[in-house]
């Protein structure tokens, strides 16, 4: 490819709605334009580096015996009200209706219509094992789109679909499905985790991310350095502390701490740890007829250490609570006597449901709200002030520093960036929707199914959070838009330098090299600058000085300077460093 044929459009200063690297750098190097909220043009800078993505996620695919088909992005809501979901996904899930009033769904995944497709044409345990997978556009109207491609609205997705027997051979395909992520991650040239997650919505009970690595990630990893342990912060497992509880020592003691409603500002007042308070969270559950309405509401009282922060996921999968919110003021006042920043679990006004975290079933001597403005109560002891609790579980977030679950050393933390996830669906969406098979008995049974999903157009903004610096990009080589650029320096003045670009160019072209000729007749400066900023990984400058040598420069993105190279060389080392 020239330059002079391609589209290439860079800007000097990034658009002001752009918040993170990779947005502001997708946008100033004109590989996305934005249409509308979390809606982006693809720009041919961009689409190039999405193509890549989805050759190699197709080669892999393919290599793991997996058969590519298109579903249809609109698509019947009858399908998802057979499993619940119509109703279930809230708003993120974008309906609307036909001029007919039939109600349809734009996909934001496609488990309904698969498992449709799978019971009119599945029949027999002899068309076992099957592995379904799409390239295809997905919207999810999110409430703030937001970081260009990283949440956008729009985007574009890798699903797949497995279709087994029974349960053993439903995590066999699972299983190959996580080691062909593993060789489409390792092909990227991406620094990322596995980390085993929760599933959510998606359902079932086995479940992998694969979180690419940066600081700017929203997504915080837990992991082991001494052991193969990863997890995200939704599944990664407190353990209890080891060891029996501290006698108590203190008085049990009303204590003043006007205007002091946070467990920080109660610990500094008083001159002590953090970690010997004790914080209230106040969440209620709601019991309804079968018309929806309101027939009994439970409240919940939830005991945390100070420093800790609830996982709303874990709390979510206690019993009882799996549909739970948070309390309303007039709840909590008409059961603690107090508004919230003085609560605590003595001095009720109405008995409420407790759940203590592991952490604070083995504290002794600590503080909590005493259910009165201005005042907390110090010197708390489970057996003397308050009963042994009945019901401990893990309430928290992990902190670096704790045990980790596989007894092989102390956790860390990193921030990540989800781009693939994988999941074990089990029966979930087969029994809802009926997909059955007969086995080999002559029975009929039903499918067991897993899901795997790659944010393809999340990917490369994924990468550049990873990969750039100060001037731009730098793309591994495999999802670069082109792998090397020729830069050749004042060719319209140098017979010379134009006629050696242009050669140099014909016989990268003919080693099926993806390379790009800037002949766009642009100052040194000025064309460096828009290389380095889109990210080409591999550069040779072509110039009058150098050529009366014999001699290019050569430089990689991340090279602080050019090195030169024999011209009858050039060619020779390039292939060497793109060879895989």
């Amino acid at each position: 490819m020239k330059a002079s044929q391609f589209f290439i459009s860079t800007l000097k200063e990034a658009p002001a709605d752009a918040e993170v690297v990779s947005h502001k750098l997708m946008m100033r190097a004109g590989m996305i334009k934005k249409l509308g909220a979390g809606i982006y043009t693809l720009m041919p800078m961009g689409l190039r580096v999405v193509r890549k993505v989805e050759a190699i996620v197709r080669e892999e695919m393919n290599r793991a015996g997996a058969v590519e088909l298109a579903m249809p992005v609109v698509q019947p809501a009858e399908l998802w009200q057979e499993t619940g979901r119509f109703e279930k996904m809230g708003p993120e899930l974008l309906r609307i209706k036909d001029r007919h009033g039939h109600d349809f769904v734009v996909q934001p995944t496609s488990e309904e219509v698969i498992t449709d497709i799978a019971r009119q044409e599945i029949r027999s345990y002899k068309q076992l094992p099957k592995n379904l997978y799409q390239i295809q556009t997905k919207f999810r109207d999110e409430r703030r789109p937001r970081f260009g491609l990283m949440r956008g609205r729009e985007f574009i997705m890798k699903d797949a679909y497995s279709f087994d027997r029974d349960q053993a051979c439903a995590k066999a395909s699972y299983q190959g499905m996580a080691q062909a992520y593993r060789r489409i991650f390792d092909r990227f040239g991406l620094t990322y985790r596995a980390v085993a997650a929760d599933s959510g919505a998606i359902g079932g009970d086995l479940s992998e991310e694969f979180q690419v690595i940066a600081a700017t990630g929203e997504d915080a990893i837990v992991y082991c350095p001494g052991s193969d342990y990863a997890a995200n912060m939704e599944k990664a497992e407190a353990l209890a502390p080891t060891g029996p509880r501290a006698e108590f020592s203190q008085p049990m003691s009303k204590t003043a701490t006007p205007g002091k409603s946070t467990c920080a500002d109660v610990a500094e007042l008083l001159g002590v740890p953090l970690q010997t308070t004790v914080k209230s969270l106040v969440l209620a559950t709601d019991i309804l007829n079968q018309q929806g309405e309101v027939l009994k509401t439970q409240v919940w009282l939830l005991l945390l250490r100070g420093d800790h922060d609830m996982n709303e996921v874990k709390v979510g999968k206690l019993a009882d609570l799996a549909a739970f919110r948070f309390a309303t003021v007039t709840e909590i006042e008409d059961h603690f006597g107090c508004k919230p920043g003085y609560l605590g679990p003595l001095n009720l006004l109405k008995p409420v449901q407790l759940v203590v975290d592991r952490e604070v079933a083995v504290m002794s001597d600590w503080i909590c709200g005493a259910n009165e403005p201005d005042f907390h109560i110090t010197g708390v002891n489970w057996g003397r002030d308050l009963p042994e609790p009945a019901l401990v579980a893990d309430l928290r977030n992990v902190v670096a520093g704790d045990a980790s679950p596989d007894g092989q050393g102390k956790l860390a933390i990193e921030r990540g960036i989800e781009v693939g996830h994988v999941f074990y669906l089990g029966t979930k969406y087969s029994q809802a929707m009926k997909a059955t098979f007969l086995d080999h008995n002559g029975k009929p049974q039903l499918l067991e199914m897993g899901c795997y999903g790659i944010g393809i157009t999340r990917l490369p903004a994924a990468a550049i959070e990873q990969n750039h610096d100060e001037r731009g990009i730098i793309w591994p080589d495999a999802l670069a838009p082109f792998t090397v650029v020729l830069c050749p320096i004042n060719a319209e003045r140098s017979a010379d330098v134009k006629a050696t670009a242009e050669k140099l160019y014909a016989e990268l072209m003919s080693a099926g090299v993806d390379v790009i000729l800037d002949d766009r007749g642009e100052r040194p400066g000025a064309m460096f600058a828009d290389w380095e900023l889109i990210g080409v990984p591999h550069r040779v400058n072509i110039g009058d000085r150098a050529l009366k040598e014999g001699k290019v420069e050569y430089q990689h993105r991340r090279d602080a300077g050019a090195s030169a190279v024999p011209l009858a060389d050039i060619v020779a080392l390039l292939l060497l460093k793109l060879k895989p």
